[in-house]
């Protein structure tokens, strides 16, 4: 319903334009503002690239609104960015899984893309595991197995087995996970986030139908990147 205020409407488009900020975003925004307000004494040029580089912290750390699809049999991208490789992988042996290669679907995000992480699928967090590591570019083939990273294994709903994985990339140095083994999650929802360029690998059930292609965009909450299978009995 809209409102007969102008002023008040406006505000609510800004609301749905502008995105919120993820609250990890907070000390850095309020510290450029801080450092902004410091530069305009001494010049009015440095305040402007002040002003302009606390922006685009924000922006970094925006959290948009996602509609994950209303199928229940999906697996969708935890994360913004480019589909850069699809592969038979074995998961990360923290998360104490079988050592069998699984479909790996890897998304390279830029410091440009939404850097919040979303839960593939509605289920329960059954493992999370931190990994210390180096810090190579995240679109490497061996930044999977060489980098800092966080994982988490998941049960769906359906009982199919999920692993998402947090990869730091070559100038981040910080991964947030924000979820807990047997926490109950739902598609779509934010768990996490990795600061400042990296990589999301999400690891799929044998039998899976694969829906994205190298190259793809996707996006977080959104985007579908597997049918999982039909499980028996």
């Amino acid at each position: 319903m809209s409102s007969g205020n102008p002023l008040t409407h406006a505000v609510q488009l800004a609301r749905e334009t502008i995105p919120p900020m993820h609250p990890a975003g907070r000390p850095f925004v309020l510290g450029g503002i801080a450092g902004t307000l410091v530069l305009r004494r001494f010049s009015k040029r440095l305040g402007v690239v002040g002003a302009l580089a606390t922006a685009a912290t924000a922006a970094f750390f925006r959290e948009p609104k996602r509609v994950p699809p209303a199928r229940t049999d999906l697996a969708i991208a935890s994360a913004d960015g480019l589909v850069s490789l699809i592969e038979e992988a074995t998961p990360p042996p923290e998360l104490g899984l079988p050592a069998e290669p699984r479909l790996r679907v890897s998304v390279f995000l830029s410091v440009f893309d939404v850097h919040v992480q979303r839960i593939p699928a509605t289920g329960v967090i059954e493992k999370v595991a931190y990994r210390p590591g180096k810090f190579l570019s995240a679109d490497l083939d061996k930044a999977s197995d060489d980098n800092e990273r966080n994982s988490v294994l998941m049960r769906t709903s359906d009982g199919h087995e999920l692993v998402v994985v947090q990869i730091a990339g070559l100038v981040a140095r910080r991964i947030v996970c924000e979820i807990a083994d047997g926490d109950k999650v739902d598609a779509g929802a934010t768990y996490g986030l990795i600061r400042f360029g990296s990589r999301v690998d999400l690891y799929l059930p044998p039998g899976s139908k694969l829906l994205v292609r190298k190259g793809q965009r996707t996006i977080g909450g959104e985007t579908p990147i597997a049918e999982l299978p039909t499980l028996e009995g």
